[in-house]
């Protein structure tokens, strides 16, 4: 009875969302609310605090974003605009680029109510993000090490009236390396708060901090443990170390009005595969951990413009990037850790549309592809090549990696003698040139 009530629930109002919030969905297209914010945003409305599993790209942050603005919108209208709450609602995030695309969506939800939101992330100047802070934004979303040094060194801001904190991909923001400053934040804030955590997988540590931080949470899955959706088609295919270069040509070449993702293990092979497939005349470009905040930005924007059509990205691209148009992720090199799998293929196939997604696995990487199967329960499908036909690729991919560990060589000894750790606009440059005169790929 229960599941025929939750199938009636087909709009926004339905859920019981005010109206302005009924009409920012509208605008923005957001027609009929996903499975997790059918689930999530009555009880989120209720008072209730959350653990949300969810894959991504099903809508997460439309439901915790629109309940947190429901409540804003309603002290509001109690206290009016002026007396309004600031500091209202804490958003932590375990990337850069995933805190300023939520943002974006709390910005979009919220133009029509003035909202203010202020990003605290690494890479940018702390003053900029002192005067944001000083203008009392509603909406925090950050970081935590970037957070804890506002806390820590910004005069005058506290968070000790916040009302919501919301942990996105809270798996991890568990690890290591945000321990410590999650323990801070969590001292320093008030404890009768609603607490929402939503991740797309589940693991220990998440549920510890269950424990730890949240009071008599209604769980809601809208996914299964360890799940990819059902409109992705998975593919592998099982290749000689030395021929991967050639595949990846190959299949781009093949799909190539298609936007694709192409994830390695390295920033430096970020760096080198981009240059080989811009030799060979593919609109590719880097992402990687090691570039300034401006210039990974920079590549985002080129990419969702379409001025490039393939990213090459590490890890750090793989979380919570909502990039509508991507058609095809590429595992060129296998994850290490199988769960990393999960979130790279959910950059395609988001919200109801179809994708497809291909591991490239060598001699070296079996054991780690056997374990993606074991976790995700299935068995995948071959991706079907005639290896004769990918191999008349190689002379061409072959010549273009040597031009690309040439100049990535100069280009490192130009960095040492100039003193400059910017090469990024070397490569811009370089790419943009061979982009111009750069020979026709030839299978020949």
């Amino acid at each position: 009875m229960a599941d025929e009530e939750k199938e009636e629930i087909k709009s926004f109002k339905d859920l019981g969302l005010c109206d302005e919030l009924v009409e920012a969905c509208d605008s923005l297209g957001w027609k009929n609310p996903t499975k997790i914010q059918v689930e999530a945003i009555p009880h989120a409305l209720e008072g209730k605090d959350l653990i949300g599993l969810a894959q991504t790209g099903s809508g997460k942050t439309g439901a915790f974003a629109l309940p947190i603005l429901h409540a804003l919108l309603e002290c509001h209208s109690k206290q009016g605009y002026k007396s309004a709450p600031v500091f209202f609602a804490l958003v932590l995030s375990p990337t850069r680029e995933l805190a300023i695309q939520i943002a974006e969506q709390f910005e979009a939800l919220g133009s029509g109510i003035n909202l203010k939101c202020a990003v605290l992330v690494g890479g940018v100047d702390l003053m900029q993000q002192q005067i944001a802070l000083g203008k009392r934004p509603h909406i925090i979303v950050g970081t935590p090490g970037r957070l804890v040094d506002h806390l820590t060194n910004t005069k005058g801001f506290s968070l000790r009236l916040l009302k919501y904190l919301v942990l996105d991909e809270a798996d991890r923001l568990l690890n290591e390396d945000f321990e410590k400053a999650l323990d801070d934040i969590l001292n320093v804030i008030p404890r009768d708060r609603h607490t929402y955590l939503f991740s797309a997988t589940m693991t220990k540590k998440v549920k510890k901090l269950q424990r730890a931080c949240l009071r008599n949470p209604v769980k809601i899955e809208a996914a299964s443990k360890y799940s990819t959706v059902d409109t992705l088609k998975q593919q592998y295919r099982f290749i000689p170390a030395k021929y991967k270069d050639c595949y990846l040509v190959y299949i781009l070449t093949e799909m190539s009005g298609c936007t694709s993702m192409v994830f390695t293990r390295t920033c430096d092979a970020t760096r080198l595969l981009s240059y080989i497939l811009r030799n060979l005349n593919i609109r590719a470009i880097p992402i990687s951990g090691q570039m300034t905040q401006s210039k990974r930005l920079g590549a985002l924007n080129k990419f969702k413009s379409g001025e490039c059509n393939v990213l090459v990205c590490t890890d750090v691209a793989s979380r919570g990037l909502d990039i509508p148009s991507v058609d095809m992720v590429i595992n060129y090199d296998i994850p290490t850790n199988s769960k990393d799998y999960i979130h790279r293929v959910g950059r395609t196939a988001r919200a109801g549309r179809s994708g497809v997604a291909i591991s490239l696995v060598n001699q070296y990487e079996l054991e780690w592809y056997l374990q993606i199967e074991k976790l995700i329960g299935k068995k995948l499908p071959e991706y079907p090549a005639q290896e004769e036909e990918v191999l008349l690729l190689l002379e061409s991919v072959t010549e273009a990696k040597r031009l690309s560990q040439m100049k990535l060589k100069e280009i490192g000894g130009t960095k040492k003698r100039r003193g400059g750790d910017d090469d990024e606009e070397d490569i811009e440059r370089y790419l943009g040139s061979r982009g111009k005169s750069s020979k026709k790929l030839k299978k020949k």
